[in-house]
Parts: C-alpha cells; structure tokens; sequence
C-alpha cells in the first residue's frame, strides 16, 4: 500500500467544536492507516477573509494553498449552520481556488473531497449540496458519497467526541472510501484547468 498525502481541515471557529472532534478522530484514523495526514485548524490560523486582493500577501493563504495543492485527497470537517457550511469555509476555499488574478492557479483542481459534518439535528443532511456542487463544476473534484454527517444524537459523549458505534462504523466506512478514491484518481490519465 502506497502513502498518500490525505490533510483534514477543521473549518469550526466555536472552542466546544463537535466537528473538530470528528476532524481529530479522521486524522487519527487516517495515520493509523499509514498515511500523511496533516491536521489544519482554522481557528488555529489568521486567515484572511477573501477579498480578491491582500488575502494572496498574507503567509496563511500560502501555506494553505501548499497543503490543498500538494494533497492525494481532502477531508473537510465542518459544522452546519443555517443549512450550509459556515462562511469561513467558503472563504478558504474562495481564496485557495482563485484564478482570476493573474498568478495564482485554484489548488482544488482534480482533488477527491470528503465532508464530515456536525449539525444539531439530522434534517439538514443534505445542507452540503452546494459546496460539492461547487467544488465538482469549478474545479472538477470527486466528492466522496460517504460523507459523515452526525447530529447531537449519534455521539455517545459530545465532550469527548466519541461516537455511538454505529455512526463511528458509518466515519470509518466513509474515511475507507476517501482512501480507496485517492488511491484510483491520484493515477488519472488527465489534469482539469477552469473550464466549463
């Protein structure tokens, strides 16, 4: 078995963050499996929120641009708030996929992405449809059907994070899969650019 560069990404700002636990336990899972796997906190980092302009200058952009470019496959943990992932997010991945200024090129292209998602309630499960429509029609990423949603209910201790073992069964078949992806696409006989 081959070693992947496979990060997680914790988009949570809230210090209590369910979704930075789940994004915790994926990185755990993801180096017990052998793999490189960085840990990027945004609340952690000052990242600039995207304007088209000074965001490029600051060192966070650049190093966070490294980390997506440079990756087999992405984990993305988040919480949902207002039916959508929060707005810092989104400006990550503004910011990172941005190729209208005239030097950067979106570090998302062509990359398989997995949600792992916390929420208060299992009725927005679908909330996340349009950051993978998003991400599948700009920047031509697969987006692994397994994503982890969990509610407030399927974890057995919110403290801690641990999971009742059925949805932990559930975050375990959907990190599988985001490895088997980035195993069958990282040897893909094409590379996307912005296209339609």
């Amino acid at each position: 078995m081959r070693t992947l560069n496979l990060p997680v990404i914790s988009a949570s700002l809230d210090p209590g963050s369910k979704s930075r636990k789940l994004a915790v336990s994926a990185w755990q899972y993801l180096r017990a499996a052998g793999h490189d796997s960085r840990l990027v906190d945004l609340a952690e980092i000052e990242y600039p929120i995207f304007d088209n302009a000074r965001v490029f200058n600051s060192e966070a952009f650049k190093e966070l641009h490294s980390v997506i470019a440079n990756a087999d496959a992405i984990v993305l943990a988040f919480p949902i708030y207002n039916w959508a992932p929060p707005a810092q997010l989104k400006s990550l991945i503004e910011s990172t996929g941005a190729t209208g200024d005239g030097m950067n090129t979106a570090a998302w292209f062509d990359k398989p992405v997995t949600f792992i998602c916390s929420a208060g309630l299992p009725e927005s499960y679908m909330a996340t449809g349009a950051l993978a429509h998003s991400l599948m029609l700009d920047f031509k990423c697969v987006i692994n059907p397994y994503h982890g949603y969990f509610a407030s209910r399927d974890f057995e201790d919110e403290e801690t994070g641990t999971l009742v073992p059925e949805r932990a069964q559930r975050l375990a078949k959907t990190l599988d899969v985001h490895q088997d992806l980035a195993f069958v696409l990282r040897e893909r006989s094409y590379t996307s650019a912005w296209e339609v």
